[in-house]
């Protein structure tokens, strides 16, 4: 097994992510190619200044705005489904999930199933399919259901929408789009995907297994979110048949014995040599370089906790704090939000021995040119 110095797997893995420099493409074209090479992008609905959508593409798109994501990728490029969580997939991902999901009870879908009748769902599809793209807003109204109860978090108690939550699940409608307040526009695969909806599908786990790879450059063998629905696969002989063969690399980082799965061609990565464009990037709580947060701390020596769902109490930095990566490292973290059209900068931390004001001042500019915003205010604490 393999080991990569500290250094080694930091620049892998700003390289892998794409934020060594932006796209040569700008806007919406450049945001198909971003999403092409990131293979998914993780999806939440808070929307601070950008959704974490918008963020990795304002993180590695040149001329990219807020909501360009869902503009330039659908229909006809993304559909929306479980990969590291909730996440935008590419379109060529879909026969995948589609065959996946006649076998796989995703997402409590045999409880919901029990709340709605056939009848329901038959009559839900057949209007999708006439008047799509169309939300759920727009649909007829087929009464109430008894909502899920997660512990205290309840989904819908409106039976359309649950039987949306069902024919999705089942990939028989898809996400075709989205609103400029974020609802969805939901469509049959026929019409959304065209050339994909039908094609046949290889080996789910087989290709799910190197998607996710490649998807989080490297891949903690040890479990965790990374692994979203693979957890048979990850216990299972696929991932070391699979290093047998070449497909994937076992690895370790400089200083802790875990395991890591990466692509078959580590090496030849690693020889690459690109030089960085010098931005700061501010980068969504859930960007790709982020999702293992152990792998963070080793690599970058960078400690991150996304505090969202944390009370106020016991934060230690904010509510919506977003790192900042400058020349390959994370270098400090930014809390900021949105008010009367302009970004407002409520704190900031500096964690670089040298941290480079210009560089951080046309980041806040970019971004909140991005958002469509008059500028950029810093309160005096984020001075």
């Amino acid at each position: 097994m393999n080991e990569l110095s500290a250094d080694e797997a930091r620049r892998f893995l700003v390289r892998h992510h794409g934020l060594h420099r932006v796209e040569r493409a700008r806007g919406e074209t450049g945001v198909r190619r971003m999403f092409e090479a990131r293979r998914c992008v993780q999806l939440d609905p808070l929307d601070a200044i950008g959704t974490n959508a918008d963020l990795v593409a304002l993180a590695r798109v040149d001329g990219a705005r807020k909501g360009d994501v869902y503009r330039a990728l659908m229909p006809g490029h993304a559909f929306e489904h479980f990969a590291k969580e909730r996440c935008l997939l590419p379109a060529h991902a879909f026969p995948q999930y589609r065959d996946r999901a006649i076998e796989t009870p995703w997402w409590r879908l045999t409880e919901r199933s029990r709340r709605v009748p056939a009848s329901v769902l038959d009559a839900v599809r057949a209007e999708v399919a006439e008047r799509g793209p169309v939300s759920a807003r727009a649909l007829e109204d087929h009464g109430a259901v008894q909502a899920l109860d997660w512990s205290g978090w309840k989904g819908t108690g409106r039976m359309t929408s649950m039987a949306l939550e069902i024919l999705w699940t089942r990939c028989a409608i898809v996400v075709a789009g989205r609103t400029a307040t974020g609802e969805k526009l939901y469509d049959i695969p026929a019409r959304a995907l065209p050339g994909h909806h039908d094609a046949p599908a290889e080996d789910f786990a087989r290709w799910a297994l190197l998607e996710r790879v490649e998807a989080a450059g490297l891949l903690a063998r040890a479990g965790g979110p990374c692994w979203s629905m693979l957890g048979d696969e990850r216990t299972g002989p696929l991932p070391d048949a699979l290093i047998a063969e070449g497909a994937l690399e076992e690895v370790r980082v400089e200083g802790s014995a875990r395991p890591y799965l990466a692509p078959g061609d580590l090496a030849a990565r690693l020889r690459r040599r690109t030089a960085d464009d010098g931005r700061m990037r501010i980068l969504g709580p859930l960007d790709p370089l982020l999702w293992d947060r152990r792998l963070v701390q080793q690599a970058f020596g960078f400690e991150y906790v996304w505090e969202v769902y944390k009370p106020a109490a016991q934060r230690r930095w904010g509510w919506y704090v977003c790192p900042l990566l400058h020349d390959g490292r994370l270098v400090g973290r930014v809390e900021a939000r949105v008010d009367r059209g302009r970004m407002i900068v409520e704190r900031l931390w500096r964690e670089a021995p040298s941290f480079d004001e210009a560089a951080l001042d046309a980041a806040l500019a970019r971004h909140a040119e991005a958002l469509g915003l008059d500028g950029v205010t810093r309160r005096r604490r984020a001075r």
